[in-house]
């Protein structure tokens, strides 16, 4: 006799995910770090995603407190660190965190060095000894300085200078310098980490620093303590949105699903897991908006979307390549988008009539994202339809 899943409904699901993400005001935290906690890691592809998701999240948000949680390093080291891990996306993760992360989700380094070094070989004609010098010149120049940009180490090392043609023949050709080749491959080994900015917290302009590289973690026990946290976090969870999340293949995250103990419920996309200590219901916040920015982590936190996006929005919020831009939310559910015009001011749209209650709570979380961004403007690095339509419009 078979014995039917525990089910669990969207609405249910939807309840979860706005007390555990933290969009409810009694849910919201103090410090960027329990963001980032709660959530695994905060995107950081943007660098104004990584202080936005945090500040919407925070009870009482300061750019100074964000700034801190970042970059302070103490004694025993950082709170937080910049991992380039899941799908290959940058991520601030807890640093306590970032080992097994990193682990879990880290590509063949091997490969992509030999990959880096055969490209700068077919292009500019250099050899492992010539790769291997502009390496040690860069790390030098990089330990003289503390820590450097990008432009500021290809001054001090002439052969970063050189530059490549990327993407050659297509429509997207495109010239690169040196630099990014081996910065890149240097901080995926990470032995080198991105620091603070040149300029203000929403400067994709990085400085870079010397790093010692994370500790191993064998794979297998890496991978279920990503799994687990992703389970915590984001659960229930279809194996195929633990599989999109994690960049892993199929049976490495059946492998690691089941190495957590995960408990199969009944979803409406079929067989979803959640941690035992999960299976009870959460009770429900009280009702609450949230503006979240483009690449949050929690709208990208699910291969499958219906049951908190309607997807005849999907057009509006996403762009091509599936990054989503800013948007608003009301109990666990997407209801509209917002964008930020040359002014200052925040034009927002809502998708979907909310009612009067929601309305209040979304100007209320206009004038609080106002007051957290003063004088700062903020241009997603990816922009999207009702994005860049929001952007240009001037409030009446």
């Amino acid at each position: 006799m078979t014995t039917a899943l525990p089910r669990i409904t969207a609405a249910q699901r939807r309840a979860r995910l706005a007390r555990l993400q933290l969009l409810a005001p009694s849910a919201r935290v103090h410090t960027a770090h329990e963001v980032a906690g709660a959530l695994i890691g905060l995107h950081a592809t943007d660098p104004a995603t990584v202080f936005l998701a945090a500040a919407a999240r925070m009870s009482g948000p300061t750019v100074d407190a964000i700034d801190q949680a970042l970059y302070q390093r103490a004694a025993d080291g950082p709170a937080m660190e910049r991992v380039r891990c899941m799908r290959r996306t940058m991520f601030v993760v807890p640093a306590r965190l970032a080992p097994a992360v990193r682990s879990a989700t880290v590509q063949n380094t091997d490969r992509l060095r030999a990959d880096s070094m055969d490209k700068l070989c077919q292009a500019l004609g250099w050899d492992h000894r010539r790769y291997t010098a502009a390496e040690q010149d860069t790390l030098a120049a990089m330990a003289a300085r503390g820590e450097a940009t990008a432009a500021q180490l290809a001054a001090d090392v002439p052969a970063l200078r050189e530059q490549l043609i990327i993407f050659p023949g297509k429509a997207y050709e495109s010239r690169q310098r040196v630099s990014a080749t081996v910065l890149g491959v240097l901080a995926a080994e990470g032995r080198i980490r991105r620091s603070r900015p040149a300029g203000s917290w929403t400067s994709a302009q990085f400085r870079w620093a010397p790093a010692q590289p994370l500790p191993a973690v064998p794979a297998t026990e890496a991978r279920t303590t990503l799994a687990r946290h992703y389970l915590a976090a984001f659960g229930p969870a279809t194996a195929d949105d633990v599989k999109w999340w994690t960049g892993w293949n199929l049976r490495d995250t059946r492998k690691a699903i089941a190495a957590t103990g995960a408990h199969a419920v009944e979803l409406d996309e079929g067989t979803g897991y959640l941690l035992p200590e999960d299976l009870e219901p959460l009770t429900p916040c009280e009702p609450g908006a949230a503006l979240l920015p483009s690449l949050d982590p929690t709208p990208m936190g699910w291969r499958h979307r219906h049951w908190y996006l309607d997807p005849a929005h999907t057009a509006a919020l996403f762009d091509r390549n599936g990054n989503i831009g800013p948007t608003i939310w009301w109990n666990g559910r997407i209801i509209g988008a917002w964008a930020q015009n040359p002014d200052g001011h925040i034009n927002h749209h809502l998708l979907t009539d909310p009612g009067t209650l929601a309305r209040t709570a979304v100007n209320d979380e206009i004038d609080r994202l106002t007051t957290f961004l003063a004088t700062t403007r903020v241009t997603p690095c990816y922009r999207t339809p009702l994005e860049r339509q929001l952007a240009q419009e001037t409030p009446s």
